[in-house]
């Protein structure tokens, strides 16, 4: 049941890519975002930590929490929560912290605080991560940590003020550790998951160019921010948004440090 609904999420996806793909070659030169391969010098008083993008809010005291299920039935759930903390990162952009949380059976097996800030466009740049894996309560790798300004890390996009199909863009780079690419594929598509049904949604293919097998579909709904991910190479398997909900100021701090609020 789960590899069949992957594989019709996968062949419906073909046709969305296919007029997308189209629609890039007509609009690739109204389309380009400020950055790309090159490292972009940003203006620390060009951004601010309180990021409104509509599909991609980060409201302080949000929490957003997945299921991700696995071709063999496996479920984890995944929560991610945009605290009221912000860090100083070494570019000099102040950003805002989101904790993202990984569980399995009751206990956390990752835990990474993200780092984002919003420029006067309407960008959302991603600016690096502080990453852990857990084994029996137990750091077992930060590999994936990365810090924009630090041993040559770049941030990037991570959501643009517009999107448009046919825009594409680097989220992140931190040479053979942090190098995901995305394209925007459409701006009209439906959406639903637990937590909703939407239109308009935006759609998005996700690559990691050192894991040139790695596939990912993103959907993400205005006002809502992610609402369904499915992978579709590199392994199977799909995310998908069952409720959003506030929490306590401060929470989401945790095991990896205490970020200043």
């Amino acid at each position: 049941m789960f590899r069949t609904l992957v594989s019709r999420l996968a062949v419906a996806l073909v046709a969305v890519v296919s007029v997308a793909s189209f629609s890039a070659c007509a609009d690739a030169n109204e389309n380009k975002l400020p950055q790309g391969a090159e490292p972009h010098k940003l203006d620390p008083a060009d951004f601010s930590s309180d990021i409104t993008n509509p599909y991609f809010p980060l409201k302080p005291g949000t929490r957003w929490s997945f299921e991700e299920v696995d071709p063999d039935g496996t479920v984890q759930e995944v929560v991610l929560v945009a605290t009221s903390a912000t860090r100083k990162i070494a570019n000099g952009v102040v950003a805002r912290v989101v904790r993202d949380t990984v569980t399995l059976d009751g206990e956390i097996i990752e835990d990474t605080f993200d780092w984002y800030a919003q420029d006067d466009n309407g960008n959302v740049w991603y600016l690096g991560e502080d990453t852990a894996e857990f084994e029996n309560g137990k750091v077992v790798t930060k590999e994936g940590s990365w810090e924009a300004g630090v041993d040559g890390a770049i941030p990037g996009i991570i959501m643009p003020a517009k999107p448009a199909a046919g825009m594409a863009y680097r989220q992140e780079y931190y040479k053979g550790h942090a190098e995901d690419r995305a394209e925007v594929l459409s701006t009209t598509e439906m959406v639903e998951s637990a937590y909703g049904k939407f239109d308009n949604a935006v759609l998005t293919k996700d690559l990691v160019p050192i894991e040139p097998d790695v596939q990912e579909y993103k959907l993400y709904a205005r006002g809502v921010g992610l609402v369904l991910a499915i992978k579709v190479s590199g392994g199977s398997g799909v995310e998908e948004l069952i409720s959003v909900d506030t929490v306590p100021r401060g929470t989401g701090l945790g095991p990896l440090g205490s970020p200043n609020e």
